[in-house]
């Protein structure tokens, strides 16, 4: 028990949401890998590489959750390397899926945009920590944090944009509860929402042949997820082409065919239509096995994961330590509901994978990192609960002592 204590430190709660999310992962990326073992010949092979990954994120835990969270700062020159990285993605990027993010050394890919994303939220952390005033934070904190956080996702944005987005709009909930000035953050809403408007209508209305012409490929890819999504014609049961999108219209089926309960893990019959089904649209197979109630309960993880955050987070001495904590909070449950929308079809198609459950590799551990760093905070919480508790009762203690010294006189 005592082992046990030592090597799982930290809140309790985030361990239980982190093991039932890695059971989840295990089960349904079995179920749903079927299209990778009909290209590996090997039933076994997909499953064993996926418990291998969540092993050493698990490993990654353990070594994270011990790093004293001080030492978090020290991260930050991440950032610099990120944006090397991501530089270098443009020139030596391996292709997939029409997108060029992995750097592929041969024996392993990782995508540059994860490592960016991780630097960007803690160096954002530091600057609000250290740029608090007695009422709102330092307006310069704004300005430096733009700068940041514009880099970053600049560099990411033309192959990823859902993930820049992403990061902006955690970035923007970090900035809103560091008591950044709202009359800043009035007008960067309006500048992000105008932006955001002519982006679409740029994308949406741009023929095709000209971004092709100009070498942006991926926005053809973006203009058409737009409009099939946007579009609300009624097509005849008889002439819908099942193929013509068929992520979608297999998670739509999925989704359709679940009932309350589900048809069971290992159940699934759209599993072998969707390309991503281990991936991107793993939500839409939880449903289809898991049923409605199995669907809700991995969304209330999430957010359980989230509310325990902010709790953590009321609890730190130190602002460092709860801006970070809450930005590792805001990306990890938004990326999870950016990617369960798109599999209930609200939100266009963005590539977005289940945190902690989706096939992954630089994303897995990436986002097992972010729950160690939780960890550590937690178990520096903790330890100042427990030091808090040890002095009143010293306190206590003490005035019985003089109490009963006052008596004997």
């Amino acid at each position: 028990m005592d082992l046990l204590k030592n090597l799982f430190k930290g809140d309790k709660v985030i361990w239980i949401i982190f093991l039932l999310l890695c059971l989840v992962s295990v089960i349904e990326v079995f179920s749903a890998s079927s299209t990778l073992t009909y290209k590996s010949g090997d039933h076994w092979r997909p499953i064993t590489m996926h418990i291998v990954l969540m092993a050493v994120g698990a490993i990654v835990v353990l070594i994270v959750h011990n790093i004293p969270c001080r030492w978090f700062k020290t991260f930050i020159l991440l950032l610099p390397i990120s944006w090397i990285l991501l530089i270098s993605v443009f020139v030596i990027g391996a292709f997939t899926n029409g997108a060029r993010r992995w750097i592929d050394l041969g024996f392993f890919q990782f995508q540059p945009s994860e490592v960016a994303k991780m630097a960007t939220i803690i160096s954002v952390a530091y600057i609000l920590s250290r740029m608090q005033e007695e009422k709102e934070a330092n307006p310069k904190a704004f300005r430096y944090i733009l700068i940041i956080t514009g880099v970053s996702c600049l560099f990411i944005f033309t192959e990823n944009l859902s993930t820049a987005v992403l990061l902006a709009l955690s970035v923007f909930l970090m900035m809103y509860i560091g008591r950044i000035p709202f009359r800043q953050l009035g007008k960067l809403l309006a500048v992000g929402v105008g932006a955001l408007i002519i982006g679409l209508a740029t994308i949406k209305y741009v023929p095709a042949d000209t971004w092709d012409k100009i070498g942006i490929h991926r926005m053809v890819t973006w203009q058409s997820r737009l409009n099939n999504h946007f579009d609300t014609s009624i097509v005849p049961p008889e002439k819908f082409d099942i193929d013509g999108d068929a992520q979608i219209a297999h998670a739509n089926i999925a989704i359709a065919t679940s009932n309350i309960l589900g048809k069971g893990p290992g159940n699934s019959v759209q599993r072998d239509f969707l390309s991503q089904a281990f991936s991107d649209f793993i939500y839409a197979i939880i449903i289809e096995e898991l049923g409605l109630v199995g669907g809700t309960i991995v969304a209330f993880l999430y957010i359980w994961l989230l509310m325990r955050i902010g709790k953590i987070a009321r609890n730190c001495d130190k602002p460092y330590y709860a801006f970070l904590v809450m930005g590792i909070g805001f990306l990890l449950v938004t990326q999870a509901m950016f990617n369960m929308l798109v599999a209930v079809g609200i939100m266009p198609v963005t590539g977005q994978p289940l945190p902690l459950i989706s096939k992954g590799g630089t994303s897995t551990l990436i986002n097992c990192a972010y729950i160690g760093m939780v960890l550590s905070i937690s178990r520096h919480v903790n330890e100042l609960k427990k030091q808090e508790a040890q002095a009143a009762q010293a306190a206590i203690e003490k005035q019985e002592e003089q109490i009963q010294e006052a008596n004997l006189n």
